[in-house]
Order: structure tokens, then C-alpha cells, then sequence
């Protein structure tokens, strides 16, 4: 696709999801402000996400090495190489689930909002944030809630498909201190269709969920062996890809 289509194509893709949001985002609104309707937020979300990628000539196609039960709290773990990954991962979590991601979300007028209320924000300039992130994803597991994470802290893989490491003890410590499972998540081409800042055509999306991992007997003691095993399965699917 040419440079200048590539511009058209973009364009395309951000007034459509700007456009979903905000015919969405008054319903969204009303669920935020009380506790017991927030999950309906989450559903709205959700929808938001079915909508958008469809409609931008980005169908997904899901690999389920095993389903995840929806009523049930996980510690979901993906590897992280374009922006598109934050949309795709509202495409993809039927779960009620608090998405742990950077704090410079808030300043987005009315998505700032949306996101302070239903997610958890890391602040990277405060030295506290990232423990303060820690004790309210725990509380959210304790509540039944799954967590999304990026344990590469952020998009800073430079070769393309070999994630960054050393990755973040967080959703290792929460996993295994509230006993729940973990399930990885290889999400494998979004790099391709969004590589920077500029989308480069419709494509069809490949996403695999890896079986869970029970953490039931793991201790403190077992986080980098779990580290290594979670980055494992994503990676060697990642290395194997051949879409």
C-alpha cells in the first residue's frame, strides 16, 4: 500500500474508533459511576472493540489452546509491540478484567476518564506508583477480577518478533499471591499492521490463548522460573509464526 493510502487508511481507522467511542461513551459514563454497573462498562468496551476492528478491515482470528471461563479471575499476560495491542486486548477479554498500562492515558479528553475509573494507572516518574499498581491489582483479584498486563513495561522490543526483557515481577507476585491462574497471550502480527504510528493496510489479526498456568503451590521463590515459562510459550509462538 502506498505511502499516501496509507495516510487515508489511518485516518479511516481513527475517526471510526472515535466514532464507536463516542456514541458509546454516554452509556459508558452512567455504568462508571457506580460500582455495580461498571462491568457493564467493561461490556460496552467490549462491544466497542467487536465493532471497531470488523469495520476497519481487521478481522481477528482467536487460537484457544484452552478457553478461559469467564466467571473466573485471571492474571492474563501478552507480549506488547504496538499500540494496537491496548484496542485488540478490548476485542479480545470477555472477562471483567483492570488493564494495568501507563498513566499518560488519563490526559485523552473523556478516554482519560474511562480509563481512571475502570483500570489501573502506572505512574513511571513516581517511585511509589508501580507498588501502589501492585496492592490494587491484588485487591481487584481478591474481588474476583482478572488483570491485563504488559510485563515488558511498554513497547521496547527492537527486534521484531523477540520480546523485550528483563520483564516486570508484577502480575507474577499478584498470580501467585492470590493463587490464580495465568494465562499468556501470544497476540502475533498487530506489529505489522500498526509498526509505529501509522497503520499499513487491513489484515487479518492472529491471536493465540495459551493453556493456564496453575500457581496454586508456587511461592515467592518461583516467580523467575514462572517468568522464564510465561515468556516461553508466548515467544516460541511468536518465533513461530508465519503470518
Amino acid at each position: 500500500m502506498s505511502k499516501l493510502l496509507q495516510y487515508i487508511y489511518t485516518f479511516y481507522c481513527a475517526v471510526l474508533l472515535i466514532s464507536i467511542f463516542l456514541i458509546l461513551f454516554p452509556f459508558v459514563f452512567v455504568c462508571l459511576q457506580f460500582e455495580q454497573t461498571k462491568p457493564l462498562a467493561h461490556r460496552l468496551n467490549f462491544l466497542w472493540g467487536r465493532l471497531f476492528f470488523p469495520l476497519a478491515g481487521m478481522p481477528v482470528n482467536i487460537q484457544y489452546e484452552e478457553k478461559p471461563n469467564i466467571n473466573q479471575a485471571y492474571v492474563f499476560v501478552g507480549n506488547h509491540f504496538s499500540y494496537l495491542d491496548v484496542a485488540l486486548i478490548q476485542y479480545l477479554l470477555r472477562n471483567y478484567f483492570a488493564f494495568v498500562g501507563k498513566s499518560s492515558v488519563k490526559k485523552i479528553p473523556l478516554l482519560g476518564y474511562m480509563f481512571r475509573k475502570l483500570h489501573i494507572q502506572v505512574e513511571r516518574t513516581e517511585k511509589d506508583s508501580r507498588v501502589k499498581a501492585l496492592h490494587r491489582s491484588i485487591r481487584a483479584l481478591k474481588n474476583k477480577r482478572s488483570i491485563m498486563i504488559f510485563p515488558e513495561g511498554g513497547i521496547y522490543a527492537t527486534t521484531f518478533p523477540t520480546m523485550h526483557q528483563p520483564w516486570q515481577d508484577g502480575a507474577f507476585i499478584m498470580a501467585i499471591e492470590n493463587k490464580v491462574p495465568i494465562i499468556p497471550i501470544s497476540i502475533l502480527d498487530c506489529y505489522k499492521a500498526l509498526p509505529a504510528t501509522l497503520l499499513q493496510g487491513p489484515r487479518r489479526l492472529h491471536v493465540v490463548f495459551h493453556k493456564a498456568i496453575d500457581t496454586n503451590n508456587l511461592t515467592k521463590e518461583d516467580i523467575e522460573p514462572l517468568k522464564k515459562q510465561v515468556f516461553d510459550t508466548i515467544q516460541t509462538t511468536l518465533n513461530l509464526s508465519q503470518f
